[in-house]
């Protein structure tokens, strides 16, 4: 699909230069370093960036946000990229995947404001936002175990899931202990099918 027939970018059109860029990356050298497979080259604007870029409809202005396990940037980089406003954590325990994201962030002019925090989830004892993303991580009831503990009280955890989310919030009582776990379409008239994610409120 090219750019200038993309509905992201029509939604985000000042967010036009990066969301290229970055596609070209992930095209490039993300294929070339094996995080996404090279079927994948077709399919990274709808599957992947707009995918991804929609759920900034469920995060409130200003936020700060640590995204788990954020790979080849995604969701966090393209949450970075639609949301000027936003604060972002890119947490990743693989050294050649932060690399990436490191050359990525620098090349796309947005370090002040994005960081990429190599290590576990687990590890980030003390260090909490408001705003916890996650996709294709682990299965629901094992990430919350990694995500609440970064969490602020009153905040909201943000997994993209698939047709699997209603089996994985049932499976995922025994952690969620009572608390609000819903699941929120995002990106009417952006994307098709509409990104699925289970909002927690931690």
């Amino acid at each position: 699909m090219k750019a200038a027939m993309n509905p992201v970018i029509d939604a985000y059109p000042e967010a036009a230069d990066n969301l290229v860029r970055f596609a070209n990356w992930l095209s490039g050298a993300g294929v070339e370093r094996g995080f996404l497979g090279p079927r994948e080259v077709d399919r990274i604007w709808d599957r992947h960036i707009a995918n991804c870029a929609v759920i900034e409809e469920l995060i409130p202005a200003e936020s700060s946000v640590f995204d788990i396990g954020s790979g080849a940037g995604l969701p966090g980089l393209v949450l970075a990229i639609v949301r000027p406003d936003l604060k972002i954590g890119l947490i990743e325990p693989l050294m050649r995947r932060s690399e990436f994201l490191i050359e990525v962030v620098t090349d796309l002019g947005i370090g002040g404001r994005v960081t990429v925090m190599r290590g576990r989830a687990e590890e980030l004892r003390g260090k909490s936002a408001p705003v916890v993303t996650a996709r294709a991580v682990a299965p629901l009831n094992k990430l919350l175990t990694w995500a609440l503990p970064l969490t602020t009280k009153g905040g909201q955890i943000l997994a993209m899931k698939g047709s699997s989310a209603t089996a994985e919030i049932e499976a995922a009582s025994d952690v969620l202990k009572g608390r609000k776990a819903e699941i929120v379409l995002c990106g009417q008239g952006i994307v098709d099918p509409q990104t699925t994610v289970v909002r927690v409120t931690a």
